[in-house]
């Protein structure tokens, strides 16, 4: 079975709720905007059901070129991880 694709998720989404397809887009652009923002604010977002957006920051280390072996410096920088929710995976394990 092949992945959805964006486009199959939003008709699907639009089929189930009984939504226009239009309403559908609006509606998903709006809650990824918000998820953005609060993750950037608060430094977490919660996906009800499925799991969180968390902003984490990862500190300076010694990482390797993997095409020369040469050592090299990584500096730190903050990234975004998503944490699944314990309901997610009992649903899909």
């Amino acid at each position: 079975m092949a992945k959805m694709t964006k486009s199959q998720v939003l008709q699907a989404l639009a089929e189930k709720t009984g939504m226009s397809k239009k309403e559908v887009v609006a509606f998903v652009e709006a809650y990824t905007d918000l998820a953005y923002r609060e993750v950037k604010v608060n430094g977490e977002f919660l996906v009800p059901g499925i799991g969180k957006l968390v902003k984490v920051h990862r500190n300076a280390r010694m990482g390797r070129n993997p095409a020369t072996g040469e050592e090299i410096q990584i500096p730190a920088k903050t990234v975004v991880k998503f944490r699944v929710a314990k309901a997610a995976k009992d649903a899909v394990l």
